[in-house]
């Protein structure tokens, strides 16, 4: 029987990266330039090229999983759908105050994100429930239809029910949706409770509407990547990426696209994780950089850490926790994930007093940086990295993408060097180090501002430009060991076939413990919560696609913070029925908790429970360990690498004669930098005083020696 592939297909702001790995452990993997036009035509264009060099076709494919930007792109362009709200009498601009809070303090032109909902479309239903999920005043259904009619009649394509205290109770906006369905069946409805049914008025209504907004366009391109890998000949099951690390269907995207809004960032992060776990790591700090940012992580003991808010259309991710306001509030599941516009398509800048600037801004894959050779005249962190001598002119993606050096050194000297008053390699030299500077904060922020010492973690680096720049990052924080996982340009779409179908599903519940026991009465209450939806998650086959037969995993967690917080931490909780000897430990495990995350305890604070929360997954079989063993690379692997590049390694050691190796040459003995390493996918850049080694596994560890300059 034809050996048949597992596919990720993972699309970033430059380039779409493609891995099919085989029941016989055969990998392909495909690079290329993105489509931001119409990013399924990419695909379709990428697996056709996969199949032909390969000679394969679409029945060779069992399942695809598919990871992609298109969420976030639309929340930062404002190119989502037109929308409209009805929410409760009283509560129409709670969207608009939102939470008065700046992302960057005594910024007198900052202004609050436009609300995706202008106020003439925010419209209010006269009616109440109490917090006991009890009615006080009843939904009046000719008031409903008039104001659907009035929303119809603006022209919106979608629109978001946010009901006050309607987590405890969501008749009214079941009602709501039913009457929009029955009088706009063309309009998308999204309701809170269907959405995240939780306290917090704002952040409830913020991602309800978010939802709202990009519904349209995701359900548009659900129907459009399904379409085209019927074109490729591909009828097997799709998955789409989660930002919390685990596979949904294309049908439940197309119903919540909020949820998937990082999945590319979290599919690394998974596909790191997995890696590191099988070598025996269990603390790593994923340093993820592409062709438009770098993302940062960490992993404790095996396990990626949950964010429990994080906001979207800001631009890029705020790497401090404490200064929000940028963008549209989110509590979807998500892995802890922190982003900063550096990528090696962030342009280079030098603004009017004379600073120099990386990004956020990306020349991304069209027209991308100078050296593409594609229209772009902006210098980026890939022209410096050009300029530099650490990347081969004739060698990105195995050779299909050639660069143009010349460009580069132009670029670079007339928007950088010369407004600098600067030579060409000192310029393209701080460009580089400033990026790495501007990274370290992204890692801090996931692990100093989280109570993890940076220093007692491995550096796990991919992406495309990831391992060209993971040692200056490193060297910055006191980091001792840098990874790079085999195929590290396409480790997000490695990331994608490591992760498990999964469902994930909360509930507003609270309660304040202030003694030892519980009250009887609400103990079983939590029973009885949990109960439903651990029965609602088994009984929801058709939300496993092709996995419907099996049983779910179930995890249970409870959400719990100190009296008198806003902030709350998830604390596991055991099977079974919870009785009152495990309340003592949970609250023991969430005082240990706490003071990891924030350095210290209350004590004889009373505690909170305010949210029950429940994740049922469906293992997938993870690829083989040895999967770095047996690569194909379509026709080439990394054949023209120039023996020696001239590279400049800052003003102690200028430019020296440096010798490149190709990634397989690269031995289990250690090698003292600087080196040069060039793989189909990415260049590892081992400044002088560090030393590589390869693992059998393939991993390529790096020792770091202290930072130079």
């Amino acid at each position: 029987m034809p050996d048949r592939y597992r596919v990720g297909v993972d699309i970033g702001g430059t380039f779409t990266d493609i891995i099919l790995i085989g029941e016989d452990r055969l990998t392909i993997t495909k690079k290329a330039l993105s489509t931001p036009d119409d990013y399924s035509r990419g695909i379709l264009h990428s697996l056709k090229k996969v199949f032909a060099e390969n000679d394969l076709s679409g029945s060779s494919i069992r399942e695809v999983v598919h990871g992609s930007t298109i969420v976030t792109n639309a929340c930062i362009e404002l190119k989502g759908a037109k929308v409209g709200l009805i929410t409760t009498k009283g509560f129409r601009d709670v969207l608009e105050i939102a939470r008065g809070r700046m992302p960057v303090l005594y910024d007198l032109a900052w202004s609050k994100p436009i609300p995706l909902v202008p106020r003439f479309l925010r419209l209010e239903v006269d009616e109440r429930i109490d917090t006991n999920g009890e009615i006080i005043r009843p939904l009046d259904t000719s008031e409903v239809e008039a104001i659907v009619d009035k929303l119809v009649s603006h022209g919106v394509e979608a629109i978001a029910v946010c009901l006050i205290n309607s987590p405890k109770n969501p008749v009214h906006e079941q009602n709501i949706g039913r009457l929009i369905r029955e009088k706009a069946p063309k309009v998308y409805v999204s309701l809170s409770t269907e959405v995240m049914p939780l306290i917090k008025e704002y952040e409830r209504t913020s991602e309800t509407v978010v939802n709202a907004y990009v519904m349209p366009l995701v359900s548009t391109y659900m129907k459009s990547i399904r379409q085209k890998l019927e074109e490729a000949g591909i009828k097997a099951p799709l998955y789409i990426m989660q930002s919390s690390g685990g596979m949904i269907t294309p049908d439940i995207a197309a119903e919540r696209p909020v949820e998937i809004i990082e999945c590319g960032p979290a599919a690394g992060v998974v596909g790191a994780a997995y890696l590191a776990k099988q070598q025996g790591i269990g603390n790593i700090i994923t340093f993820d950089m592409g062709g438009t940012t770098c993302k940062a992580s960490i992993v404790e003991e095996g396990q990626f850490l949950r964010s429990p808010e994080y906001e979207v259309g800001g631009g890029i991710h705020k790497t401090s926790r404490l200064l929000k306001g940028a963008g549209y509030s989110l509590r979807i599941p998500s892995i802890d994930i922190a982003e900063i516009g550096a990528g090696g398509g962030s342009i280079i800048w030098v603004d009017v007093g004379g600073a120099l600037h990386i990004g956020p801004q990306s020349a991304g894959a069209v027209p991308g940086p100078a050296c593409y050779n594609l229209g772009g005249e902006e210098p980026t962190l890939t022209d410096a990295n050009v300029v530099l001598g650490y990347l081969n002119p004739e060698y990105l993606a195995g050779g299909e993408v050639k660069l143009d050096s010349q460009k580069s050194f132009e670029a670079i000297e007339r928007k950088v060097a010369k407004p600098l008053g600067m030579e060409t390699l000192e310029a393209a030299y701080g460009a580089y180090s400033l990026a790495n500077a501007e990274m370290r904060r992204a890692i801090r922020s996931v692990s100093s501002e989280r109570g993890r010492d940076p220093r007692k973690f491995i550096l796990y680096a991919f992406g495309g430009a990831g391992p060209g720049h993971a040692v200056g990052v490193a060297q910055g924080l006191g980091m001792k060991t840098v990874i790079v996982p085999p195929l590290p340009g396409i480790c997000s779409a490695f990331g994608l076939l490591c992760a498990d179908v999964e469902r994930h599903y909360a509930k507003a519940f609270s309660y304040l413990w202030d003694k030892a026991e519980w009250e009887e009465s609400m103990l079983e209450e939590l029973n009885r919560n949990f109960k439903k939806m651990t029965d609602d998650a088994i009984s929801s086959g058709e939300l496993w696609g092709g996995r419907a037969e099996s049983r779910p995993i179930i995890n249970r967690y409870i959400d719990i913070r100190y009296e008198g917080q806003a902030w709350e931490l998830s604390i596991p909780v055991p099977n079974g029925e919870i009785r009152q000897p495990h309340l003592a430990v949970l609250a023991e495990e969430f005082r240990k908790v706490y003071k990891t995350t924030y350095g210290y305890c209350l004590l004889n604070r009373p505690l909170q429970v305010v949210n029950l929360r429940l994740v049922a997954r469906i293992p997938s079989k993870r690829p083989p360990l040895s999967i770095s063993q047996t690569i194909a690379f379509g026709k080439a692997v990394t054949k023209g690498v120039q023996r020696k590049r001239k590279a400049y390694w800052g003003r102690k050691h200028g430019i020296m004669d440096t010798q490149a190796l190709e990634l397989e040459q690269v031995e289990e003995r250690e090698r003292e930098g600087p080196l040069l390493v060039d793989g189909y996918d990415s260049t590892i850049v081992i400044p002088p005083g560090c030393r590589i080694a390869k693992q059998i596994s393939g991993n390529i560890i790096i020792s770091i020696g202290s930072e130079e300059s």
